[in-house]
């Protein structure tokens, strides 16, 4: 899911023409980098941008709020006449509407370049990328974002990973909670795991003990493929 879609689901907000949404009825658009600028689009040119930053190797994030004139842009542009913001008109008009702020880390980041090569192989199918990403990574908590990630190529991301739970039982023998379902997201937040914000969690059934059973029932209601043995 594109960066703008989860600001406008974090704050409530509409898509709306001609930008990206309105707030108080003044219309926005809402631009991100993993880089250190941004690509501004002809309609969003001399409007008011929300600028989002991201250092995925800092884990962190911080937000400008610009209107981006025509003047305080680059000359050049790419075929789409998108153009970016001049360094010192940012400095210049750029309001930081949020500093620096960390970020949870992306588990992604902790698997080793051989893992990574098994979990984006692209010749697999998205139930045994999934099933490697938990096996990989064990009793750690999965953000929603990083399994779309994973499954970015399927149509129902979600739902294909849902599928997965099964083989990760049968293959790993772990237990698979989704911060989507209040059972689930309370099972593991007994055990010390945190749910919120949709994330996913793989559990062991030592982990688990007396509520494994609670746990695997639970799972096997929320989108599994094929019958299992406890």
């Amino acid at each position: 899911m594109k960066l703008q879609y989860r600001i406008l689901e974090a704050f409530g907000l509409p898509k709306e023409r001609p930008l990206d949404t309105q707030i108080l009825g003044i219309p926005v658009e809402l631009k991100a980098t993993v880089g250190k600028n941004w690509s501004i689009p002809r309609e969003g040119q001399c409007e008011i941008c929300l600028l989002n930053q991201v250092d995925a190797r800092g884990d962190r994030f911080r937000v400008f709020l610009m209107r981006t004139h025509r003047r305080w842009l680059n000359e050049g542009k790419n075929q789409d006449s998108k153009r970016t913001i001049r360094a010192d008109a940012r400095d210049t008009y750029a309001v930081a509407v949020l500093d620096w702020t960390p970020l949870p880390r992306n588990p992604l980041k902790d698997l080793t370049s051989q893992q990574l090569d098994v979990v984006f192989q692209p010749r697999a199918g998205i139930k045994r990328r999934v099933t490697a990403l938990f096996g990989f990574l064990p009793e750690v908590v999965i953000p929603r974002v990083a399994i779309e990630t994973v499954a970015a190529m399927a149509k129902d991301p979600l739902r294909r990973a849902r599928q997965a739970k099964t083989d990760i039982y049968r293959e790993h023998g772990l237990v698979v909670l989704m911060g989507t379902w209040n059972p689930e997201r309370e099972i593991a937040a007994k055990h010390g795991f945190d749910l919120s914000d949709e994330s996913w969690v793989a559990l062991k059934r030592e982990t688990l003990g007396e509520d494994f059973a609670a746990a695997l029932r639970t799972m096997m209601r929320t989108g599994t493929s094929g019958a299992i043995n406890p």
